[in-house]
């Protein structure tokens, strides 16, 4: 991993797994794009179909309420 990412050589990266509701095809894209513009966001997989959903960031870089605002912006609820 690299300084360059804010990815965390030592480890420093949180995962979140949890399952969400109110995914739709679309809005799904477009969390994840969202997510993925965000500074510290390094990873995110989104299943639409199940609302499973992992992302992995940096929090030095993102915060977690960074991250829950995408998710109210697109009408998607998640309660982590």
């Amino acid at each position: 991993m690299c300084k360059e990412c804010g990815c965390g050589e030592n480890g420093g990266n949180t995962r979140l797994q949890f399952t969400a509701k109110g995914y739709t095809s679309e809005n799904a894209m477009a969390v994840e794009k969202n997510l993925l513009g965000l500074a510290g966001v390094l990873y995110v997989h989104i299943h639409a179909h199940d609302g499973e959903t992992t992302i992995d960031y940096n929090p030095k870089k993102t915060k977690l309420r960074e991250i829950l605002n995408v998710f109210d912006s697109h009408g998607v609820e998640c309660n982590l």
